[in-house]
């Protein structure tokens, strides 16, 4: 890997990685960490390029990301792991399962989606907008460039098909909140093509685990535990 990956430690025991969404950091689990730290070794990271993480010179794509999942817990030892990710957090918790499926002891997507197209349509026109103009710009802006870069991780990714999502094989919790901006009918066909998924809605929008920390730190700790 051509960076170190930020991230926050906490707890003893069994690893949770936990993956936050596309503009954020790990900063937003902070009322996530102590809580499963109680049960868990978790270790919150930002993503390249997000947070405290340096971008890198790798492709910015979250299959990239998903590989440098993979070299982080090589650089730590860590054989097998649960993983927790939040909107393209889940995606590439979801990525990362799918290419090293022997290494994922449970995983919970919250907010993740197969295609752009699982977003609703207000959201994707305004990113699909978004996109098109930092696109413009970007030959005379950084910053438009950057943004660009982002935006393209929900425009252009993922690309994953039901099909591939029949591989799983770890115990899967799939999230979202009632007032989520991916579609629901969405969400439902990620959880019925997961061998065994179960799937929760709690009352929140896309960022439920921090609009309703108590019952997502409920729903995730109950499908955890042993």
């Amino acid at each position: 890997m051509d960076i170190e990956l930020h991230y926050t430690e906490r707890g003893s025991g069994e690893p949770l990685i936990l993956l936050h969404g596309n503009g954020r950091s790990s900063a937003f689990f902070k009322n996530q960490i102590a809580a499963l730290a109680a049960r868990f070794r978790v270790l919150a990271v930002d993503t390249r390029g997000h947070g405290a993480s340096p971008r890198g010179s790798a492709p910015f794509t979250l299959e990239q990301f998903a590989q440098d999942l993979r070299d982080f817990l090589d650089a730590r030892g860590i054989g097998q792991t649960n993983l927790l990710g939040c909107s393209d957090g889940g995606n590439i918790a979801l990525l990362f399962a799918l290419r090293q499926p022997e290494r994922v002891r449970k995983l919970v997507l919250d907010g993740a989606n197969l295609r752009p197209s699982g977003m609703a349509l207000p959201l994707r026109l305004a990113v699909g907008a978004g996109y098109a103009l930092a696109s413009a710009a970007a030959p005379v802006s950084s910053l438009a460039r950057a943004e660009k870069e982002r935006l393209s991780l929900m425009a252009r990714e993922p690309r994953i098909s039901e099909a591939e999502l029949s591989r799983l094989s770890a115990p899967t919790l799939v999230l979202a909140g009632t007032r989520d901006v991916i579609r629901a009918s969405h969400t439902r066909r990620i959880a019925a093509a997961i061998p065994g998924a179960r799937l929760r809605f709690l009352p929140g929008g896309h960022g439920v685990a921090a609009e309703n920390a108590g019952a997502f730190n409920a729903a995730v700790l109950e499908f955890l535990a042993p």
